[in-house]
């Protein structure tokens, strides 16, 4: 492999990685924080429709959500990367809806619709990973 091959390969990489770590520690982190209210008072974010028909208090409907943020962080952090970096895409992009539909937080909105297309490129590169390695690669 030449060198050039080898420079784009190690950036690659080092992308690969950094989108790894970075959207798999977020969602774990903040699922967690869905019991604990450090880092938002998570409630807000709901839509008024959802408190409307959800059969739980808010409190227990976002505890459920923070379980399955970080069991996306634990996928996209061990051997389901690509399944859990689609997940995490989908799940943004709903959380964007959400808010979007509320009329409110439309800053965040725009973030988690970016962080959607990082979720989307991790799981594309993971899977030009895989090929390259013949599959395996995990993830």
């Amino acid at each position: 492999m030449d060198e050039r091959n080898q420079t784009m390969n190690d950036k690659l990489n080092t992308s690969w990685w950094a989108l790894r770590i970075g959207l798999g520690a977020a969602p774990f982190l903040a699922g967690l924080d869905k019991y604990f209210n450090l880092l938002a008072r998570w409630e807000l974010y709901l839509n008024p429709l959802v408190l409307r028909v959800i059969p739980v208090s808010p409190a227990t409907f976002m505890h459920a959500i923070g379980l399955v943020e970080m069991l996306v962080g634990l996928a996209i952090l061990t051997r389901w990367t690509r399944l859990g970096a689609y997940v995490a895409g989908l799940w943004l992009v709903g959380i964007a809806l959400n808010l979007l539909t509320m009329g409110a937080y439309l800053d965040v909105a725009v973030r988690d619709l970016l962080l959607a297309l990082a979720a989307y490129t991790l799981a594309q590169l993971t899977e030009a990973r895989q090929a390259v390695a013949g599959g395996q690669i995990a993830g």
